[in-house]
Protein backbone atom coordinates (compact mmCIF):
# COMPACT_ATOMS: atom_id res chain seq x y z
CA UNK A 1 0.00 0.00 0.00
CA UNK A 2 1.20 3.27 -1.10
CA UNK A 3 2.94 5.81 1.83
CA UNK A 4 3.31 8.94 2.65
CA UNK A 5 4.35 11.05 5.26
CA UNK A 6 1.68 12.31 8.06
CA UNK A 7 2.93 14.84 10.39
CA UNK A 8 0.83 15.18 13.67
CA UNK A 9 1.27 16.34 17.01
CA UNK A 10 0.44 19.86 16.70
CA UNK A 11 -2.74 22.02 16.79
CA UNK A 12 -4.36 24.53 14.65
CA UNK A 13 -6.90 24.98 11.93
CA UNK A 14 -7.76 21.58 9.94
CA UNK A 15 -6.29 23.52 6.98
CA UNK A 16 -3.20 24.02 8.43
CA UNK A 17 -2.77 20.72 9.98
CA UNK A 18 -3.69 18.74 6.82
CA UNK A 19 -1.29 21.04 4.72
CA UNK A 20 1.65 19.99 6.84
CA UNK A 21 0.65 16.65 6.94
CA UNK A 22 0.85 16.38 3.16
CA UNK A 23 3.55 18.23 2.08
CA UNK A 24 5.22 16.77 5.22
CA UNK A 25 6.01 20.27 6.91
CA UNK A 26 6.30 21.78 10.06
CA UNK A 27 3.16 24.02 10.63
CA UNK A 28 4.90 27.93 11.46
CA UNK A 29 4.76 28.92 15.27
CA UNK A 30 2.91 32.01 15.75
CA UNK A 31 5.21 34.28 17.19
CA UNK A 32 2.35 37.12 17.86
CA UNK A 33 -1.24 37.46 19.02
CA UNK A 34 -4.23 37.24 16.14
CA UNK A 35 -4.71 40.79 17.20
CA UNK A 36 -1.35 42.15 16.55
CA UNK A 37 -1.19 39.95 13.40
CA UNK A 38 -4.21 41.97 12.58
CA UNK A 39 -3.24 45.31 13.38
CA UNK A 40 -0.49 44.62 10.85
CA UNK A 41 -2.10 43.91 7.82
CA UNK A 42 -4.26 47.42 8.55
CA UNK A 43 -3.00 50.06 6.40
CA UNK A 44 -3.99 53.69 7.61
CA UNK A 45 -6.72 53.99 5.26
CA UNK A 46 -8.27 50.77 6.94
CA UNK A 47 -7.66 52.07 10.24
CA UNK A 48 -9.59 54.56 9.65
CA UNK A 49 -12.77 53.00 8.22
CA UNK A 50 -12.28 50.26 10.63
CA UNK A 51 -12.54 53.31 13.25
CA UNK A 52 -15.08 55.33 11.61
CA UNK A 53 -17.51 51.73 11.49
CA UNK A 54 -16.87 51.79 15.50
CA UNK A 55 -17.20 54.67 15.87
CA UNK A 56 -19.87 55.94 13.65
CA UNK A 57 -23.66 55.93 13.21
CA UNK A 58 -25.10 52.96 11.02
CA UNK A 59 -27.84 54.11 8.52
CA UNK A 60 -31.47 53.62 9.55
CA UNK A 61 -32.34 50.13 7.86
CA UNK A 62 -35.62 49.10 6.24
CA UNK A 63 -38.18 48.04 8.30
CA UNK A 64 -39.10 43.82 8.17
CA UNK A 65 -37.96 41.10 9.82
CA UNK A 66 -37.19 37.60 8.17
CA UNK A 67 -38.53 34.48 9.62
CA UNK A 68 -37.46 33.53 12.86
CA UNK A 69 -34.96 30.50 11.54
CA UNK A 70 -34.86 31.66 7.44
CA UNK A 71 -30.87 32.62 8.24
CA UNK A 72 -30.15 29.14 9.65
CA UNK A 73 -31.52 27.72 6.99
CA UNK A 74 -29.55 29.67 3.80
CA UNK A 75 -26.68 29.43 5.74
CA UNK A 76 -27.14 25.73 5.85
CA UNK A 77 -28.39 25.47 2.09
CA UNK A 78 -25.10 27.30 0.97
CA UNK A 79 -22.99 25.51 2.89
CA UNK A 80 -24.27 21.62 1.78
CA UNK A 81 -24.01 23.37 -1.80
CA UNK A 82 -20.63 23.51 -1.34
CA UNK A 83 -19.89 20.48 0.45
CA UNK A 84 -21.69 18.81 -2.95
CA UNK A 85 -19.68 20.28 -5.55
CA UNK A 86 -16.80 19.39 -3.99
CA UNK A 87 -18.03 15.80 -3.34
CA UNK A 88 -19.28 15.90 -6.85
CA UNK A 89 -15.85 17.48 -8.59
CA UNK A 90 -13.87 14.09 -7.40
CA UNK A 91 -16.60 11.71 -7.78
CA UNK A 92 -16.73 13.15 -11.30
CA UNK A 93 -13.09 12.97 -11.41
CA UNK A 94 -12.81 9.40 -10.76
CA UNK A 95 -15.57 8.33 -13.52
CA UNK A 96 -13.60 10.25 -16.16
CA UNK A 97 -10.29 8.79 -15.51
CA UNK A 98 -11.80 5.22 -15.57
CA UNK A 99 -10.54 1.80 -14.30
CA UNK A 100 -6.85 1.76 -14.05
CA UNK A 101 -4.93 -0.04 -17.00
CA UNK A 102 -3.45 -2.72 -16.21
CA UNK A 103 0.66 -2.74 -16.39
CA UNK A 104 3.40 -4.11 -15.17
CA UNK A 105 5.92 -1.11 -16.10
CA UNK A 106 6.26 1.71 -13.44
CA UNK A 107 7.66 4.25 -15.95
CA UNK A 108 4.61 4.97 -17.76
CA UNK A 109 1.76 4.89 -14.97
CA UNK A 110 -0.98 7.86 -15.30
CA UNK A 111 2.13 9.72 -17.26
CA UNK A 112 -0.07 11.57 -18.73
CA UNK A 113 -1.72 12.89 -15.77
CA UNK A 114 -1.03 16.73 -15.80
CA UNK A 115 -1.72 18.41 -12.05
CA UNK A 116 -2.27 21.32 -14.00
CA UNK A 117 -6.17 19.82 -14.63
CA UNK A 118 -6.13 19.53 -10.97
CA UNK A 119 -5.23 22.78 -9.99
CA UNK A 120 -7.73 24.61 -12.49
CA UNK A 121 -10.55 22.74 -10.76
CA UNK A 122 -8.94 23.57 -7.24
CA UNK A 123 -9.20 27.08 -8.63
CA UNK A 124 -12.61 26.67 -9.61
CA UNK A 125 -14.10 25.27 -7.11
CA UNK A 126 -12.29 28.45 -4.59
CA UNK A 127 -13.76 30.67 -6.97
CA UNK A 128 -16.92 29.18 -6.16
CA UNK A 129 -16.42 29.02 -2.55
CA UNK A 130 -15.38 32.79 -2.56
CA UNK A 131 -18.58 34.05 -4.42
CA UNK A 132 -21.46 31.91 -2.79
CA UNK A 133 -20.06 32.95 0.74
CA UNK A 134 -19.79 36.55 0.22
CA UNK A 135 -23.14 36.48 -1.01
CA UNK A 136 -24.51 34.78 1.39
CA UNK A 137 -22.45 36.86 4.04
CA UNK A 138 -24.16 40.15 2.66
CA UNK A 139 -27.20 38.69 3.28
CA UNK A 140 -26.69 38.35 6.66
CA UNK A 141 -24.89 41.48 7.16
CA UNK A 142 -28.31 43.12 5.75
CA UNK A 143 -30.68 40.96 8.23
CA UNK A 144 -27.67 42.02 11.36
CA UNK A 145 -29.01 45.98 10.28
CA UNK A 146 -32.67 45.55 10.51
CA UNK A 147 -32.25 44.23 13.62
CA UNK A 148 -31.07 46.94 16.61
CA UNK A 149 -28.34 49.88 16.15
CA UNK A 150 -25.87 47.67 18.23
CA UNK A 151 -25.94 44.99 15.48
CA UNK A 152 -26.40 47.72 12.65
CA UNK A 153 -22.80 48.67 13.75
CA UNK A 154 -21.67 45.18 13.58
CA UNK A 155 -22.43 44.55 10.12
CA UNK A 156 -20.65 47.79 9.68
CA UNK A 157 -17.55 46.20 10.64
CA UNK A 158 -17.81 43.00 9.28
CA UNK A 159 -17.80 45.45 5.95
CA UNK A 160 -14.93 46.86 6.48
CA UNK A 161 -12.88 43.79 8.21
CA UNK A 162 -14.16 41.98 4.41
CA UNK A 163 -13.08 44.10 2.35
CA UNK A 164 -9.65 45.20 4.40
CA UNK A 165 -8.55 41.35 5.22
CA UNK A 166 -9.78 39.89 1.80
CA UNK A 167 -6.77 40.33 -0.46
CA UNK A 168 -4.71 38.68 2.38
CA UNK A 169 -7.33 35.98 2.52
CA UNK A 170 -7.00 35.28 -1.10
CA UNK A 171 -3.12 35.77 -1.52
CA UNK A 172 -2.87 32.76 1.85
CA UNK A 173 -5.54 30.79 0.13
CA UNK A 174 -3.38 30.90 -3.74
CA UNK A 175 -0.76 29.07 -2.28
CA UNK A 176 -2.53 25.86 -1.46
CA UNK A 177 -2.63 24.58 -4.82
CA UNK A 178 0.94 24.66 -5.37
CA UNK A 179 1.34 23.07 -2.41
CA UNK A 180 -0.62 20.29 -3.49
CA UNK A 181 1.32 20.04 -6.72
CA UNK A 182 4.32 18.61 -4.13
CA UNK A 183 2.00 16.13 -2.61
CA UNK A 184 0.66 15.27 -6.35
CA UNK A 185 4.20 14.90 -7.29
CA UNK A 186 5.29 12.72 -4.56
CA UNK A 187 2.78 10.70 -4.10
CA UNK A 188 3.45 9.53 -8.42
CA UNK A 189 7.04 9.21 -7.95
CA UNK A 190 6.85 6.99 -5.00
CA UNK A 191 4.60 4.66 -6.56
CA UNK A 192 6.20 4.44 -9.35
CA UNK A 193 9.87 3.67 -7.35
CA UNK A 194 7.30 0.92 -5.52
CA UNK A 195 6.49 -0.85 -8.67
CA UNK A 196 9.92 -0.56 -10.41
CA UNK A 197 11.37 -2.27 -6.95
CA UNK A 198 8.67 -5.07 -7.05
CA UNK A 199 9.62 -5.79 -10.83
CA UNK A 200 13.20 -5.84 -10.17
CA UNK A 201 12.45 -8.14 -7.53
CA UNK A 202 10.02 -9.95 -9.29
CA UNK A 203 7.78 -9.67 -7.30
CA UNK A 204 4.17 -8.69 -7.39
CA UNK A 205 3.30 -5.29 -7.78
CA UNK A 206 2.23 -3.57 -3.72
CA UNK A 207 -0.23 -1.65 -5.08
CA UNK A 208 -2.65 -1.48 -8.44
CA UNK A 209 -0.74 1.50 -11.10
CA UNK A 210 -2.71 4.51 -10.85
CA UNK A 211 -3.68 4.05 -7.42
CA UNK A 212 -1.79 7.18 -6.07
CA UNK A 213 -4.22 9.06 -8.10
CA UNK A 214 -7.74 8.25 -5.94
CA UNK A 215 -5.22 8.98 -2.67
CA UNK A 216 -4.70 11.99 -4.22
CA UNK A 217 -7.76 12.96 -5.52
CA UNK A 218 -9.22 11.80 -1.35
CA UNK A 219 -6.22 14.18 0.26
CA UNK A 220 -7.42 16.92 -2.33
CA UNK A 221 -11.21 16.50 -0.77
CA UNK A 222 -10.38 16.66 2.41
CA UNK A 223 -8.35 20.06 1.78
CA UNK A 224 -11.10 21.86 0.01
CA UNK A 225 -13.51 20.64 3.01
CA UNK A 226 -10.60 22.31 5.75
CA UNK A 227 -10.59 25.03 3.47
CA UNK A 228 -14.34 25.72 3.49
CA UNK A 229 -14.22 25.26 6.61
CA UNK A 230 -12.40 28.60 6.74
CA UNK A 231 -14.06 30.60 4.64
CA UNK A 232 -17.30 29.52 6.50
CA UNK A 233 -16.14 31.28 10.25
CA UNK A 234 -17.31 34.61 9.41
CA UNK A 235 -20.66 33.16 8.62
CA UNK A 236 -20.90 31.80 11.33
CA UNK A 237 -20.03 34.58 13.19
CA UNK A 238 -22.61 36.86 12.05
CA UNK A 239 -25.02 33.90 12.58
CA UNK A 240 -24.34 33.60 16.15
CA UNK A 241 -24.58 37.65 16.36
CA UNK A 242 -27.84 37.42 14.37
CA UNK A 243 -29.08 34.20 17.26
CA UNK A 244 -28.58 36.80 20.29
CA UNK A 245 -29.85 39.62 18.47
Amino acid sequence: MLQVSRRTGFSGPTLVRLLSRLTDADAPVPGISLADQISQWLGWADAIALSAALNGNPPAAAAGVRAAGTEESDCARVRQALTTAIAEDTASASRRRGPARPSALPEPVNAQVDYAVYRQRYVTLQQTMETAIATLRGRLRIALSGRAPGMAKLAMVDTVMERVLAAREQSLLGTVPAKLEAHFQRLRQAEAAALADAQAAGQSAPTSPGAWLGVFRKDMQSVLLAELEIRFQPIEGLLAALRDS
